[in-house]
């Protein structure tokens, strides 16, 4: 991978229109008094290089490493900057705008290893997805009629968050002075990132979507991996952490067969309830089709009647069935695809206090985020707030990742595949247990 130019001349090149490259000249020199009158509105604090995609974040930040420092450099530049990141945090500035290197502002730190400006950029994202989740939950309470609301009319200040495709480039007058300062958004100057207008994947979409098992993969049908056989190592390490000493006879309930990795590892230790819920027909049929190790023969195999089962239909509907049956499980997997992080909430929220059993553990799929190894260290805290919240403890295993054959776009594991889910060399295993 070729070397990233971090220079100043690279990031804010000469033809920066002139309101936008003041902004950002004056956030990579951290000239804290400078910048205040230049962020009396919040979306000067949002603008980007119409090129590089630099934001003021990322000037801030990028200005730390050891080449832009030269005679200047002294053992208070980064907490000047970590003053600078505040301010325009505190200003509305987006903590994971891309750049034209598909960096946010925490990539930068992280790769220049500036781990104190890593944090804050971590804790104005830890604070942004808290804030979007109550959002989130006011518009479902407000919506009676099932209409989808504008999200783009929420503005959210203190770290706020691009969401895929989005940016908000601005035009601050240039004579600094605080009542003057306005933001002019024209399209001719606005930065795309390269992710921005990728398709959506949602569970209404893959649930119709024809699936293909080839190859140590399972892929919809528009190229997307639902399930790859190098999620293998991390489904033994989640059997391990659920059942110690995989101990036989347990009651075990998953969500989300696939490619019944991780349920071959739970039949192997002879549950005494085994209860599988899948949605996607196909998966079904892959399911009943002979030499299946998960058939009608397997259902009836069970040490009683219905105790090894396949559930048809979408979780949301079947789990309330079973809690109305008052079912309990010693163990929980949660791995479902196309649905967004609110789902996996809901479940482990509403569901999982009444089903777990006392002594029980209940885990999930953990690649919230993994796309980018900011976006993952956001997320488990998130996540960690919210498991507290619903009355779970977690703990948490790190696990490496064989990278070898996943570091590349569309080669090796992920030939065939559309998009690479997974860029992490670590893999976070979380274990949770009810509180008390």
């Amino acid at each position: 991978m070729a070397a990233k130019d971090d220079s100043v001349d690279a990031r804010i090149p000469a033809l920066c229109p002139a309101p936008i490259s003041q902004i950002l000249y004056t956030a990579w020199h951290h000239d804290l008094a400078g910048l205040k009158p230049l962020l009396k509105e919040p979306e000067s604090a949002r603008v980007q290089e119409p090129t590089t995609g630099e934001s003021p974040l990322h000037a801030a930040i990028r200005a730390c490493a050891p080449a832009n420092q030269g005679a200047l450099a002294d053992d208070d530049v980064e907490e000047r900057a970590k003053a600078v990141v505040h301010e325009l945090l505190m200003s509305g500035a987006i903590w994971n705008s891309l750049d034209n290197n598909d960096e946010t502002p925490g990539c930068v730190a992280a790769r220049l290893g500036l781990q104190g400006l890593y944090t804050l950029c971590v804790e104005a994202g830890v604070r942004a997805e808290l804030l979007f989740g109550l959002l989130d939950g006011y518009e479902e309470l407000e919506s009676d009629d099932g209409e989808d609301e504008d999200e783009g009319e929420s503005e959210v200040q203190d770290g706020g968050e691009a969401k895929e495709g989005e940016n908000a480039n601005g035009n601050a007058e240039p004579d600094g002075a605080a009542e003057d300062v306005e933001v002019v958004v024209e399209s001719e100057q606005t930065f795309v990132p390269k992710r921005a207008g990728g398709p959506d994947v949602n569970s209404k979409d893959y649930l119709r979507s024809d699936l293909t098992y080839s190859d140590g993969k399972l892929i919809d049908s528009a190229q997307n991996g639902v399930m790859m056989a190098w999620e293998t190592s991390i489904m033994r390490a989640s059997v391990d952490a659920l059942l110690p000493g995989l101990a036989v006879g347990r009651r075990i309930l998953n969500i989300g067969f696939g490619m019944g990795i991780i349920d071959s590892m739970f039949a192997e230790t002879h549950p005494s309830k085994h209860h599988i819920i899948e949605a996607h027909p196909a998966v079904l049929e892959h399911i009943n089709s002979p030499g299946s190790k998960f058939g009608k023969e397997w259902e009836a195999s069970g040490p009683s009647g219905g105790a090894y089962k396949v559930h048809s239909g979408k979780w949301q509907e079947v789990v309330p069935k079973l809690l109305e049956q008052g079912e309990t499980y010693d163990a929980i997997y949660f791995d479902t695809f196309g649905e967004d992080y609110n789902q996996l909430r809901m479940f482990f929220t509403e569901y999982v206090p009444g089903l777990l059993e006392e002594q029980g553990r209940f885990g999930f799929f953990n690649g919230l985020g993994a796309d980018r190894k900011i976006c993952y260290d956001v997320y488990t805290q998130v996540v960690e707030m919210h498991l507290s919240d619903a009355g779970l403890d977690v703990e948490w295993q790190e696990l490496g990742v064989d990278m070898k054959d996943l570091e590349k776009e569309g080669e090796g594991d992920w030939e065939g595949v559309r998009r690479r889910y997974w860029t992490l060399d670590k893999y976070r295993l979380p274990t949770c247990t009810l509180m008390g």
